[in-house]
């Protein structure tokens, strides 16, 4: 750090040094002018915090840079943001201390072209105002519109946010800066276009101001929905969050924790990846959303996770909660049930503060329900001190017709995706062959009989969380 600030702008053979983490071709004089803290942070123009140094001493909220400013703007205009040689987007770059991509090759022949502006919040801010006055300015001169409205992409996951319970959070920015917003529809997204359109019309400073009050909306939902993460997902090796779609692909990840290099064996599994079925019990009135209109989302779902995805018939006229049965490999599994919890969150079925618990049941062989317990009940304990899932055996249980039991889990979701794939390394080892001469049968007996709850008893689950299971 030290060595940075001493060496840039160092006289040189009559040359000025230029020294940052990550060049950056379209931005020449950031490096001299970047304070301490932009340095430290490593973003520049792009790419994520340097890796290496989680326990340094700085507090684990993630830098705003993560995520950056994404605007939609028209076609016609791009050449004018652009400006001859690049002259005016390397202006808007120096003046606000930002990266910015035009992304010019995209959508061939689409009317809207993506922007993407990396750069402190205060940074975006500036660059957004500056490229929204070009483009009213161009309008203007061209007269090809009498209005040229703000347009910011926005990963879907936050929108709901964003929009906040019965609408209250945008109804509030639309009131404080005197701005009309309106939010393109879920039916819009795609598999491979997970972002919703922010389209916020009124007068250029309206609009800015507006711009500051969304973002700082869509942030704030990113980074509890990071530290939420990072609670967990340090504890399950090999878990490729990228993958999950929870977060805009252009955010900066945290990077796998040290000491699995194979990424070819999430989970540290080995071979093909075994199918597994796992009931998620959801609010019965969020099944239309889970199904979306005509079936699309759920369709959408079981493509994105490569898993088979159905909601079971309710068990009552008057059932308070439904089971949607995933089924599919671990990284399916992550993937699916990553997004219903998304889901729920997104459509405000939970409080904008509140976190989405759900349940979830796995099935096991009557025989293997020792080893989960483990002596004394020191397993489950150990499972869930680790896990943070509340998880249960019920006591009066008899096995199914495939001699098989339930054990629920309840739990945020990151907790209860490690649960998961706790109880499933156990019930692995269960299957394999023994060494040493100890059978399966070592340990607790394995007779259904000798069920013991496990943790705190199911009646002790919320209410709100848990649907009542006889």
């Amino acid at each position: 750090m030290l060595a940075i600030q001493k060496l840039n702008g160092y006289q040189f053979e009559n040359n000025a040094l230029r020294v940052s983490y990550i060049p950056d071709e379209n931005s020449e004089a950031e490096g001299g002018q970047r304070g301490p803290d932009n340095g430290r942070r490593g973003y520049g123009p792009r790419g994520g915090p340097r890796g290496g140094s989680p326990n340094s001493g700085m507090p684990p909220k993630p830098p705003h840079a993560d995520i950056p400013l994404r605007l939609l703007v028209p076609t016609q205009y791009v050449g004018a943001i652009i400006g001859k040689e690049g002259a005016t987007i390397r202006n808007i770059t120096k003046q606000t201390q930002s990266k910015i991509d035009v992304h010019r090759k995209e959508n061939a022949g689409a009317a809207e072209k993506p922007i993407s502006i990396h750069s402190t919040p205060e940074g975006c801010s500036s660059a957004c105002r500056m490229i929204l006055d070009i483009m009213q300015q161009e309008a203007k001169d061209t007269k090809t519109a009498d209005e040229v409205p703000l347009k910011i992409l926005a990963h879907n996951n936050f929108v709901g946010r964003l929009i906040g319970k019965e609408g209250r959070n945008l109804k509030k920015v639309e009131q404080d800066t005197d701005t009309k917003i309106t939010i393109s529809p879920l039916q819009d997204l795609t598999l491979y276009n997970p972002e919703r359109t922010i389209t916020v019309k009124g007068s250029l400073e309206n609009c800015s101001n507006a711009e500051v009050e969304v973002m700082k909306k869509v942030r704030e939902a990113y980074e509890n929905d990071i530290a939420a993460m990072n609670q967990q997902t340090h504890l399950i090796p090999g878990l490729n969050l990228g993958a999950l779609g929870l977060f805009p692909s252009s955010s900066n990840m945290p990077p796998p924790p040290p000491g699995n290099a194979s990424g070819s064996a999430p989970y540290g599994c080995f071979g093909a990846p075994e199918q597994e079925t796992v009931h998620v019990y959801i609010p019965a009135q969020a099944v239309g959303a889970i199904i979306g209109k005509k079936g699309q989302h759920i369709k959408q779902l079981s493509r994105f996770a490569g898993a088979s995805i159905k909601i079971a018939p309710a068990e009552a006229p008057d059932c308070k909660m439904r089971m949607v049965v995933v089924t599919g490999p671990p990284e399916a599994q992550f993937k699916a049930q990553g997004r219903i919890y998304g889901k729920l969150k997104e459509e405000n079925f939970f409080g904008p503060k509140e976190e989405v618990k759900l349940e979830t049941h796995i099935k096991m062989a009557a025989a293997a329900a020792g080893r989960v317990i483990g002596k004394g009940g020191k397993t489950v304990n150990e499972l869930q001190n680790l896990t943070a899932a509340e998880v249960v055996v019920p006591r009066e249980q008899t096995p199914d017709e495939n001699d098989q039991v339930i054990v629920k889990i309840n739990g945020h979701f990151y907790a209860s995706q490690l649960a998961q794939r706790k109880i499933r390394d156990i019930l692995t080892q269960v299957k394999q062959p023994q060494k040493g001469g100890s059978g399966p049968g070592s340990g607790p007996g394995p007779n259904p009989q000798g069920f013991t709850e496990m943790g705190s008893p199911t009646q002790g689950l919320t209410q709100d969380h848990q649907p009542r299971r006889k």
